[in-house]
């Protein structure tokens, strides 16, 4: 029962729409305004700095959250999991919004902090850097995801962590790969670390 409960309960909390209730807030439905996508991303783009910092942390607590809430109530190994990969399907695939949602990014470094904390801390110092030497946001997130893995690895992780940290960072790069197009034809655009950046896909 308390298995079923965790699971039920990560997919919900990924599946909270922050990106879109930070948007009805301002009277903007994200996803008829950027690149229509309901991340931390397209709200710094739309609505500013400070939205898109809020709508981040937030999404990075609801993975967090997800997999401590399994380990509590469930505990092993198995179970913590599972729930990480049910909040990053939440948050891409959220039931309050038609299966329309986020890239995973921030619920899946949240997700992380629950498993493998120090390694997460190595990523997201990985992830500032990177969007602020380059100000590309996909940048940060591929090269994060890519690094994940191995990270979780160096820092102990047991193998059924690090291989669900493999298939989770494949994942991340696949919602990814109209970015990794844009990118490859110089299209991509960058983020304006000041406040609002112009609107455009991410």
């Amino acid at each position: 029962m308390n298995q079923a409960i965790a699971l039920i309960a990560a997919y919900l909390l990924g599946s909270i729409p922050f990106a879109l209730i930070a948007g009805r807030l301002n009277g903007i439905d994200l996803r008829a305004v950027g690149s229509g996508n309901l991340g931390a991303t397209n709200v710094f783009r739309t609505l500013g700095r400070s939205w898109g910092i809020a709508v981040m942390v937030l999404d990075i607590a609801k993975g967090a959250a997800a997999v401590l809430l399994a380990d509590w109530l469930a505990g092993g190994s198995w179970w913590p999991i599972a729930a990480a990969a049910l909040a990053i399907l939440g948050h891409v695939f959220p039931v309050w919004t038609g299966f329309r949602g986020g890239k995973g990014v921030a619920v899946g470094a949240g997700a992380l902090i629950g498993l493998v904390p120090a390694a997460s801390g190595v990523l997201i110092l990985l992830w500032l850097l990177l969007v602020v030497t380059t100000r590309y946001v996909s940048v940060a997130s591929i090269t994060a995801a890519l690094a994940a893995a191995p990270l979780a690895w160096a820092f102990g992780a047991p193998w059924s962590y690090v291989g669900f940290i493999a298939a989770a960072a494949l994942f991340v790069i696949w919602k990814h790969r109209e970015n990794i197009r844009r990118l490859l034809n110089g299209t991509e655009n960058r983020i304006h670390l000041g406040g609002k950046g112009a609107p455009g896909p991410t």
